[in-house]
């Protein structure tokens, strides 16, 4: 099953596509919903701001594309924040394929913003697909300084100054707001079960 990585642009591939690489898994880059015709997922990777990440989006052709596609699809760190239908960041809309809306990260006292560094799942839902061998407390890597709370769409949240949705699922569509591609075998295992979904 061939990957479609979406190149929005704005967002460090590099990182992602050894990744894949690295878990065997084929994958195409794809600039335009059309390079990615053949391919059986999606992934949005994501670095950066969500306002050029949406223009860029929106001029690709792929925020229309998204919002009708049945793929399964995997967006990864703004990624994921551009899934949800609003970003205070930018105070802009998104997406809109999973409720819910991006807030600022609020400074806790004794914890440095952005949140930068590795932290532990609560897993949630763990007979999710996306989940399987990933136990309860797995640390991922993060990087974001805004964030999605904890809500009925989260597989697994983290804590950092406030509940964080650190993998989300709505029918087709996951996101995971830490960088699976930075989070060694057990990022490696999510990634690798993105690709196999049973559609």
């Amino acid at each position: 099953m061939t990957v479609g990585l979406i190149d929005t642009g704005c967002a460090n591939l590099a990182s992602v596509r050894f990744a894949l690489e690295r878990a065997g898994i084929d994958y195409k880059v794809a600039v335009t919903p059309g390079q990615a015709g053949a391919c059986g997922r999606l992934i949005l990777p994501g670095v950066g701001a969500a306002a050029p990440a949406m223009k860029q989006l929106d001029a690709s052709g792929w925020s229309e594309q998204l919002r009708r596609d049945e793929r399964p699809l995997l967006g990864i760190c703004l990624g994921m924040q551009l899934l949800f239908e609003y970003s205070a960041e930018s105070d802009i809309a998104c997406l809109g394929l999973v409720p819910g809306e991006v807030a600022r990260l609020p400074q806790a006292d004794g914890l440095v913003w952005p949140h930068m560094g590795w932290n532990a799942l609560d897993v949630l839902q763990p007979n999710n697909a996306l989940l399987s061998g990933i136990d309860n407390g797995a640390y991922m890597y993060f990087v974001h300084g805004f964030y999605v709370p904890a809500s009925s769409f989260a597989l697994a949240s983290t804590r950092y100054g406030a509940d964080i949705s650190a993998i989300v699922n709505s029918r087709h569509v996951y996101g995971c707001q830490f960088h699976p591609e930075r989070s060694g075998e057990a990022g490696a295992r999510i990634l690798k079960n993105f690709a196999e979904l049973v559609r």
